[in-house]
């Protein structure tokens, strides 16, 4: 009898033991089913403008558990473009959202890509591609508010000068366009674009010549983030500061300060929080087989804002908390 009671105890213990090493094998196998989602975000350049995007990728990260997220700068060349997102295929990602550097030279790099993840643009668009959406500014309609902040920084006439980092960029022939329609029929006239391929030290120098071989320039419009504070700078070494007007996009720290001395007459801010946040929401049902947030039009449009001295203090202290800050 004492046998046969053992036998049985030696019988349950393998029985919990092959039990166990079910579950473990069912657990693994759980592991692998949940398998986290990579996906990424593509800048067109290294600028302070990014930072918020990122924030808005974080935020989404945190949101979503079965995502991994990964942030990229590019340093404003298609080439390190195509060099990070041959690295993030390699590595597996499910979608990039990318705001191409040069669209048009671009399109068979975004074609391809397309073959492989989910392809969104944000920020500056690529609409001869097959990517499947847009996330950003209405650039056109940023520009027509540019438009309108320049002819109320002057006087109903006067010469301007544009700069921005690439001209070929979506983005920027967008918002160019939208200024063009602004100011239509006024006296106010564009004399040129002058673009630095996002080198912020020729964006000053370009601004400094204008200085000298355009006496009687009225107003400086930078349309990229950076572009504002190079003129600034630029002015100030002149001893211009407040003689020239200037207009801007995006709410680079020096921007903000700029308006609130009133060196800046204001800035068409975007928001680049929501381009990081939303790209990635979309992107993951999107790669789960949702596409329902794709628009009809396939442009999802982020409003933007005229931040003048007057709101420049309310939308500095919304930024702050949106960054966690006091």
């Amino acid at each position: 009898m004492r046998r046969n009671s053992i036998m049985k105890e030696v019988g349950i213990t393998v029985v919990l033991m092959a039990g166990l090493a079910l579950a473990t094998c069912s657990n693994t196998g759980n592991k692998t089913e949940t398998k986290k989602v990579k996906l990424a975000f593509v800048t067109n350049n290294s600028a302070d403008f990014w930072s918020m995007a990122r924030k808005g990728t974080e935020a989404a990260d945190k949101e979503l558990e079965n995502v991994e997220v990964e942030f990229q700068l590019a340093d404003g060349t298609a080439g390190d473009q195509r060099r990070i997102v041959d690295d993030l295929v390699t590595k597996g990602v499910a979608g990039i959202a990318i705001s191409p550097v040069d669209p048009p030279n671009q399109t068979q790099m975004i074609n391809d890509l397309v073959q492989r993840a989910v392809v969104i643009t944000q920020d500056s668009d690529a609409p001869a591609t097959n990517r499947m959406a847009y996330i950003g500014t209405d650039n056109v309609a940023a520009g027509r508010q540019a438009g309108e902040l320049i002819k109320e920084a002057l006087p109903g006439v006067g010469k301007i000068m544009l700069f921005v980092g690439r001209l070929d960029a979506q983005n920027a022939k967008e918002r160019y366009e939208g200024i063009k329609q602004a100011l239509a029929g006024t006296k106010i006239q564009i004399l040129d674009v002058k673009t630095d391929d996002t080198d912020q030290v020729r964006a000053k120098a370009n601004a400094a010549d204008t200085i000298v071989k355009h006496p009687d320039i009225a107003l400086m419009t930078g349309l990229w983030s950076y572009n504002g504070p190079a003129i600034v700078s630029a002015l100030k070494d002149a001893k211009k500061l407040n003689k020239i007007q200037v207009v801007c996009f995006d709410d680079d720290p020096q921007t903000i300060a700029g308006i609130m001395d009133g060196s800046i007459y204001g800035t068409i801010v975007q928001q680049p929080y929501e381009f990081g946040y939303q790209a990635i929401q979309l992107m993951n049902k999107i790669v789960a087989g949702d596409k329902s947030g794709i628009p009809p039009t396939k442009q999802r449009f982020i409003p933007t804002l005229a931040v003048t001295k007057e709101k420049v203090n309310d939308y500095s202290d919304k930024m702050n908390k949106l960054k966690g800050g006091s």
